[in-house]
This record gives structure tokens, sequence and C-alpha cells, in this order.
């Protein structure tokens, strides 16, 4: 019994560098930033040791008592909730630093916490506040100083340059941060943008997929219904005396509908199986293919005239009155009755083409099974900026059905010569 192979183990991701999670830091906005109470607790800490160090080892000051040791340990306490209440955090550094001061403790030690705070300030609130809540530390600082030491107080006015520029500094970063954020918001907002716009092309290719294979199977199982059963009504009429070229005209009939209709559908599955041309159509049909429909319809039974008076139009409104005539002769041969008499009429005028198919049937039955067909037409003619109504002729049923459409071109060509007229043969 062999060994079962195990998986290769994960392949860890590669950490960012050291600059990269500096620029992160600098970048993201302090209150959001994870652990911000555990870093302060680390940053308040790493603080006091300075000051430790700052007060035992260098002069300005003598060198803090118990009192002075108190004072300057509470002051970096509240450091660790600096993010959470940037001021009332520099109101009780102030409120420590203060006392430490005035009892002529070394001034360096505590130095360091208070721009902490000052920073924090800056980097947090508005520019104004900002300045308000320097002018107002700096005052309370110089005031402390001169009931203790008026050479001090001067000194401190001479070292307030650090002050402000650590206020200034706070305030750059701040609009730094909000400048990448802005970056980054138009970032996401462009990526939802072009995720949208992805999905509805999505979904418009399939609309459009889908009304194309409706029109096609639609248009070619009607026909090929129609053609079975006359073959059928051929083969039991009279099995006397069968028409065996009738029979076998039906079943050519038929093979030449599921033909055509295994060709479109060819050309449809190409399109969507297209992955380096997605936006690929293949040729679209047109005005010119009008007469194939009239002949197929002519095939099932219906007696349909077509006037065609329209030159060269765009190739998306051919398309679309194409399968509009389609999908109205299918409904005239599936609800028209036996032996319908359609008209199709297609004209160029100024504001674009129209066109309509009239018959003489009932329609479709009201209590039927509603389907895709008028829909479909009605998106058909919206695709092109186009309308289109249907319904029974009269506003009654049993006058016939109508559906007119108007479809605007860019350029409304010319009607080109006399209507062309397709009268198929009627029998008997």
């Amino acid at each position: 019994m062999q060994p079962t192979p195990t998986a290769p183990p994960p392949t860890p991701s590669a950490r960012p560098r050291v600059g990269e999670r500096i620029m992160a830091v600098i970048n993201r906005d302090p209150r959001t930033a994870p652990h911000g109470t555990r870093n302060d607790a680390v940053l308040a800490a790493v603080l006091l040791a300075g000051a430790v160090c700052l007060a035992l080892f260098t002069d300005g000051g003598r060198r803090p008592d118990a009192v002075g040791w108190t004072l300057l340990v509470a002051a970096h306490v509240p450091i660790v909730w600096r993010r959470r209440h940037p001021l009332l955090v520099l109101a009780a550094v102030v409120a420590l630093v203060g006392p430490y001061h005035a009892l002529n403790n070394n001034h360096a030690a505590p130095a360091p916490a208070s721009y902490v705070a000052l920073f924090t300030i800056a980097v947090t609130g508005r520019p104004l506040r900002t300045i308000l809540t320097g002018v107002a530390v700096l005052t309370a600082s110089v005031s402390v100083m001169l009931t203790v030491n008026t050479h001090q107080a001067i000194e401190l006015l001479r070292v307030s340059g650090w002050v402000v520029a650590v206020l200034f500094c706070g305030v750059d970063v701040r609009y730094y941060r909000q400048y990448v954020a802005s970056i980054v918001e138009r970032a996401e907002r462009a990526e939802r943008t072009r995720e949208e716009e992805a999905r509805r092309r999505v979904a418009e290719e399939r609309l459009r997929v889908a009304r194309d294979l409706h029109d096609l199977l639609a248009h070619s199982i009607t026909l090929i219904g129609v053609q079975t059963s006359v073959a059928a009504h051929v083969l039991t009429a009279d099995p006397e005396r069968l028409d065996r070229a009738a029979v076998a005209k039906a079943l050519d009939d038929i093979a030449e509908t599921c033909r055509s209709a295994r060709g479109e559908l060819r050309t449809t599955l190409e399109v969507l199986r297209e992955q380096d041309a997605p936006d690929a159509r293949g040729p679209l049909p047109g005005l010119h293919g009008l007469a194939d429909l009239v002949a197929a319809a002519r095939v099932a039974g219906a007696r349909v005239e077509l006037s065609l008076r329209a030159g060269d139009v765009p190739p998306a409104v051919g398309a679309a009155a194409y399968r509009i005539v389609q999908e109205a002769l299918t409904n005239a041969v599936r609800h028209a009755g036996p032996e319908p008499s359609v008209r199709v009429e297609v004209r160029a005028e100024r504001d674009g083409l129209h066109l309509s198919v009239t018959d003489d049937g009932t329609g479709p039955d009201p209590a039927g099974t509603p389907g895709f067909g008028l829909v479909g037409m009605r998106e058909r003619a919206r695709s092109v900026g186009g309308t289109l109504d249907a319904g029974p002729r009269g506003g009654g049923v049993g006058g016939g059905f109508e559906v007119t459409a108007v479809l605007p071109t860019p350029a409304a060509p010319v009607p080109i010569g006399a209507p062309t007229t397709v009268t198929p043969e009627r029998d008997g």
C-alpha cells in the first residue's frame, strides 16, 4: 500500500517591506488604525523611558524629586488614549506638566510627551482648532514659567518654534492623508463604475442573445409546426390518392427551415464563444432579408404582401426592423388562423424608418399564456431609440392585428424607386 501523497505547504505571502509599512502607518488615519490603544501604550512606555533618561542625564533644571517623578510619570499615562480623546489628553498632559515645570524640575524631560499630544491634536483636528490650541498651550506655559523664572520663560519663547513646527507637521500630515484618501476613494469609485459597466454590458448582451434566440427559434419552430401539419394533412386526407409531390415538398420545406435555423443558431453560438472580440456580432440581418421572411411565411400558408420603400439604413436599425417583422409574421402564422392575409410595409421618411405588419386574423388569445414576442419587439425598437405599438386593428378583436414601429436613423435615407411588392401566389 503506497503512502498517500501530501499536498505541498502553502507558499507564505511576501511580507511588506519596512518602507511600505512605514508609509502605510503615515497614510492611515490614526483613529481607525488597528490595535491603536496597545500601540499607544507601547509609545507611552518608550516616551517615559526617554523622559527618565533626559531627567537624569541632561541640564535644564534640577533632578526631579518624588513629587516631580510622580508628575512626570503621570503626564505620560494619558498618551495611551490620545487617539480616542486627543483634546482631553492634551489638557491632562498640560495640567500635569505645568506643576512639574513650576517646581523647576528638568524642563526637557516631559517635552517629547507634550509634542506627541500636540501632534495628535494637529493630525486629527481642523487647522483652526490646532492653531488655537497651540496658542493656548504656549500662553499657559509662558504664564507658568513667568511665575517661576523669568529667564526660563524667555527660554521657552525661544524654543517655541519647536511647538509651531510640530503643529505644522501634524497639519501637513493630516492634509496628506486626506489627499491619499481622496485618491483611494476615486480609484474605488472608478473600480465600482467599471464593475457596474461590465455587469450592465453582460446584462445587455444576455438580453440581446435571449431576443435573438427567441426570434430565431420561435419563428423556425412555428414554421416547422405548420409545415408538419401540412404534411400530416396530406398523408391523412385521402390515403387512396396520396399526393407524393405535396408530401415531398412539405418535407423539403421542413428541411430547409431546419437548415436555416441551424445556420443562424451556429452564428449566434460562435459570437457567444468568441473571447478575443466580445463585441463581435457577426453579419446582422437587415432589410435585404425581408423577402426571405415573406417566402418562409408563404410556405407556412400565409398570404403575404411586402411593400419596401427604403434605401440603406444603419445595420442596427436594419437588424431591429428585420427581427420585428420576423416576430410579427411568426405571430400572424401562429395566431391569425389558417391562410391569413398579411401586409408588410416598410418605408423611409424624414423622421426615420416606418414599418407596419397587419393581418386579418383574430390576434393572440387574451386568455392564453403570455409570451415574450411583444416584449421582445418593443425591446428591439427601444434598442435603437424607436417606438412600437401592437394591438387589435380598430381597437377590437376579430378585425385583425397590427404592429407599427418607428425606428429613427442618424440620417434618414431618402426613399428610392417605386415600392417593391412581393405577393405570394394563392392556391385555388
